[in-house]
């Protein structure tokens, strides 16, 4: 199951970099054969083990690649394309409560046989990927597990005077209403604070027995 946030910050050694057998390759070394993924900082932590830190070389190819595997998810190319028309309506609109809805439909569109067959809908990633995929599918300023002295917020998301934060959480492994809670108790907004940007926590929680968002909390800071 791929994790599409992770491949903006992904970490690997050097074994994943030197897959080559097209017949056995993991996905995130076929990204970097092809170039959509580049290193961005190598490091020796342990003496005689190198760490790579792996992301796109460039905002277009980070588009360009979430748009091509909003199918994989389960929505036909026509039906993405549309979602994406009205998602970016939606932002401009700095509505949040349509940004909820237009979401929930996402989830509720995807066929039955898909989960079935789809080994990634076993993740809990995969609700998050499909969030961020679309988002970043439209070329939006996106930022993951972006890190202050007080943690990593899951997404920061930056469109004009507006900076939106997310923090994904599963309900069946915490409680309702921790999403929202761990942004406000981390105090995540305060990086952000510069005074030229409006900011609002969004905390969003998933279930994944009703395989569909069941929590979505917006606070404005």
């Amino acid at each position: 199951g791929l994790y599409s946030p992770q491949l903006a910050t992904l970490q690997t050694g050097s074994s994943l970099l030197s897959q080559f057998d097209v017949q056995d390759i993991s996905t995130e070394a076929l990204l970097f054969q092809t170039g959509y993924l580049t290193i961005k900082q190598a490091e020796e932590p342990i003496t005689g083990m190198w760490v790579y830190t792996l992301g796109y070389p460039n905002h277009e190819v980070e588009t360009s690649l979430n748009e091509a595997l909003l199918p994989a998810y389960g929505l036909p190319a026509a039906q993405a394309q549309k979602a994406r028309l009205q998602l970016l309506q939606t932002l401009q609109h700095n509505d949040l409560t349509a940004l909820e809805n237009h979401f929930k439909t996402l989830y509720a569109g995807l066929p039955h046989d898909w989960y079935r067959n789809n080994p990634i809908a076993q993740y809990e990633g995969h609700y998050a990927s499909i969030f961020y995929s679309h988002l970043a599918a439209l070329g939006m300023d996106i930022t993951v597990e972006d890190a202050s002295n007080n943690g990593k917020v899951d997404m920061a998301v930056r469109h004009q005077n507006q900076i939106w934060l997310f923090e994904f959480k599963v309900v069946e492994q915490t409680s309702k209403g921790s999403a929202l809670q761990q942004l406000k108790d981390k105090n995540y907004a305060e990086k952000y604070q510069d005074g030229s940007s409006e900011i609002q926590l969004i905390g969003v929680e998933f279930s994944k027995q009703q395989r569909q968002i069941v929590g979505f909390e917006v606070e404005r800071v």
